[in-house]
């Protein structure tokens, strides 16, 4: 689950990770008030107003703006309240701005990367830190490795002071800059435990000419399957920045992804549904979509896939692929066949059942009269999709 930059740095500054101080608002009254305060509170002659979307590449879109006085924030958040921005990382669409963060101006003399992730491959979290910071750590990582260094931290010991050292080190900080890192990545890295987060990332990370080293900039990724620990954590979900469809699907505990092709394909199990899409990609169409309906699939789950499948007009045709290991297949059938009936399936549907039960829901969907074609293994559903595609 992902958070707004405000939010995050709300969660760090409980953890005595360093942040600039700054209010988050939803009207340019709001953003002028903000900034009024933070000019009595402070000695900077600007504040920054920042645009707040679930995606990076802000600054250079037009999302980040500096502002001298109380009216110019007013003037500008008035323009960037309700805009469309476009990013690398939005795609086309863009996304609107329905909330800023209002920030103290800071008096920047370096900025560095710091960012704390799981490594999948040694089963340890990693720290990583890097001089380069404002830029993409993964064009940093391809184009100068040399400038990125990364800590293996065992979960169990958690980061240890030598750690926190070294990167400081690898930065070239001194003196009391060198300390404040030190205590910076350390906190970091017990706010990142401490909320299950699967990502936190700070890009900039910040030396003042005042000697300040903070978070300039902060994104906070949760680990979902740990929210039921972080209950309160879930009322900072902002379902405005995610896609509808895979909103509604979270509703029905439907683990989907949307993505940009022409087969809608449900499958049961995150392997399978891989397999799957590249499967679709080599019979000539393009997956719309991830759609996981789990080991435990029952009819209704089915049903509510159907609908959100069919819910996005790219999909040309739809391929149904289950494994009946803890599912049977006939469960899965009966909902598929439901899911006709109710949903008005009016594509081309591939259906493909192995497993428990294959024959007794092969039979079901011969006998249901519906326009449902069978597919005998993943050639033959593959063959399957090119010929409902191309016809």
């Amino acid at each position: 689950m992902n958070i707004h930059e405000y939010q995050g740095k709300d969660i760090l500054r409980k953890f005595g990770v360093s942040v600039p101080k700054g209010f988050v608002a939803f009207s340019s009254d709001e953003a002028r008030q903000a900034a009024e305060q933070l000019f009595e509170e402070q000695e900077s002659s600007v504040v920054v107003v920042k645009a707040q979307i679930h995606a990076g590449g802000r600054g250079k879109a037009g999302g980040v703006k500096l502002a001298k006085s109380p009216e110019e924030a007013h003037e500008i958040s008035r323009r960037m309240l309700g805009a469309t921005l476009v990013t690398h990382q939005t795609g086309p669409e863009g996304k609107e701005v329905k909330r800023l963060l209002v920030e103290e101006g800071m008096n920047i003399e370096k900025e560095f990367y710091v960012g704390i992730t799981l490594d999948r491959a040694t089963s340890n979290n990693v720290l990583m830190v890097s001089t380069e910071g404002g830029m993409e750590i993964e064009k940093v990582a391809e184009e100068t490795p040399e400038k990125l260094l990364k800590i293996q931290i065992h979960p169990l010991h958690g980061i240890q002071g030598f750690q926190a050292r070294q990167a400081a080190f690898f930065l070239g900080l001194e003196g009391d800059n060198f300390k404040n890192a030190v205590r910076f990545i350390t906190a970091l890295y017990n706010a990142y435990t401490s909320v299950d987060a699967s990502l936190a990332e700070i890009n900039p990370l910040v030396v003042t000419k005042e000697g300040r080293v903070l978070a300039l900039d902060a994104k906070i990724n949760f680990d979902s399957n740990a929210l039921f620990r972080h209950k309160d954590f879930l009322e900072l979900r902002d379902t405005g920045e995610e896609d509808p469809f895979e909103v509604e699907a979270s509703k029905s505990n439907l683990n989907y992804v949307r993505l940009d092709g022409n087969v809608g394909c449900m499958v049961n199990g995150a392997g399978l549904a891989m397999a799957t899409m590249d499967m679709i990609q080599l019979a000539g169409g393009k997956p719309a979509n991830f759609l996981d309906v789990g080991g435990g699939a029952s009819p209704e789950t089915v049903k509510e896939g159907f609908k959100i499948i069919m819910s996005d007009k790219n999909v040309k045709a739809i391929l149904v692929n289950i494994f009946g290991g803890i599912v049977r297949c006939d469960r899965v059938a009966g909902g598929v066949i439901e899911a006709a009936q109710k949903v008005g399936l009016n594509l081309p549907v591939i259906v493909r059942l192995e497993g428990t039960n294959a024959e007794v829901a092969q039979k079901m969907l011969d006998e249901s009269g519906l326009n449902l074609i069978a597919a005998n293994g993943l050639r033959d559903a593959a063959q399957k999709v090119n010929e409902a595609l191309a016809g």
